[in-house]
């Protein structure tokens, strides 16, 4: 994921600039050094499947083959519950284009609706699937052209916001809080920086 191995190693390009972050998403300059810290313990650990190399693509703006710190921070606050749904469903839409062609087609949605069903760990026989994304792709297919683009996508959600439940992450409402063992790790690391206090 990330292109360093470790926070002495990895360099900070421009797009990385804590403060910069934090102004051009919805964490703070202290949630964004905490993310910094998540990013690298994540780098060592990216599983490469259909739907995590879709998630690691959409992450890697820059088409590099590795997600900097800057775009991990810039997608990561798609999923901030702060996030505006108008954002969240723009960045759901190229989820769902697993091509990258600017449309969903019949067979990506069912892929992803295969995708989502593993992971919530629920076992549809291919005919009940089949069924459901047939039915999705008539109700959202509004043009009948056998594909769905960004305008007909959002008027499906609009009319099925539920659609969006997981393009919020309710913890990144606080970093602090969701990931402790971070902030104890940062203020060890500043301790072992400025030394003890006498």
């Amino acid at each position: 994921m990330g292109c360093g191995n470790s926070k002495d190693e990895m360099k900070l390009s421009s797009s990385d600039n804590f403060s910069l972050l934090a102004a051009d998403t919805v964490f703070t300059v202290d949630e964004v050094d905490l993310l910094f810290d998540l990013f690298n313990k994540l780098s060592n650990s990216v599983v490469k499947d259909g739907f995590i190399q879709k998630m690691f693509d959409l992450f890697d703006v820059n088409q590099n083959g590795c997600i900097e710190f800057g775009e991990f921070v810039q997608s990561l606050s798609v999923f901030h519950p702060s996030t505006p749904d108008k954002d969240k469903m723009k960045y759901a839409f190229r989820l769902y284009d697993l091509r990258g062609t600017g449309y969903i087609e019949h067979e990506e949605l069912k892929e992803m609706v295969v995708a989502l069903l593993q992971e919530s760990d629920m076992h549809l026989s291919s005919d009940i699937v089949e069924a459901i994304v047939d039915t999705t792709f008539k109700e959202t297919d509004l043009k009948g052209d056998g594909k769905i683009d960004m305008e007909e996508w959002e008027e499906y959600v609009a009319k099925n916001p539920k659609l969006l439940t997981n393009m919020t992450l309710p913890y990144l409402m606080d970093v602090n809080l969701a990931f402790p063992s971070f902030v104890m790790n940062k203020e060890a690391e500043c301790l072992e920086r400025k030394g003890p206090e006498e």
